[in-house]
């Protein structure tokens, strides 16, 4: 049962990683694109390079075990990022939202899965 937990931990919160490091890069490297779709969702624009920023470093929190009070955090930072980018994709009916839902399922199976190994 733990060797199971753990690799379902892993799976999910390297798939994760993978989403968030995507996505920040994309931030950095395609800013006008991700600028007109933050526009036609919202959002402000300014908060393109810090929200890129607050992925990097929650998955640094998440990765390194260091502290479950920052782990916990991070954990909670991406839940608000993907329920608002979740709602704002459906609310503006785009079709877009497979994305924010697939992180977010993955967020929720990484975080159980943490308890499970890690403790609360």
């Amino acid at each position: 049962m733990e060797k199971r937990n753990k690799i379902i931990y892993w799976i999910a919160t390297g798939l994760l990683s993978g989403l968030m490091l995507m996505s920040a890069s994309l931030y950095f490297t395609k800013y006008e694109v991700v600028s007109g779709m933050f526009t036609f969702l919202g959002f402000p624009t300014f908060v393109i390079y810090p929200l890129a920023i607050a992925k990097i470093l929650g998955l640094v929190a998440i990765w390194s075990n260091k502290s479950k009070l920052l782990k916990e955090w991070a954990y909670a930072g991406f839940f608000f990022d993907f329920v608002l980018a979740l709602g704002a994709h459906l609310v503006a009916a785009d079709g877009q939202f497979g994305m924010a839902a697939t992180a977010l399922v993955l967020l929720i199976v990484s975080r159980i899965y943490n308890s499970k190994i890690f403790g609360k």
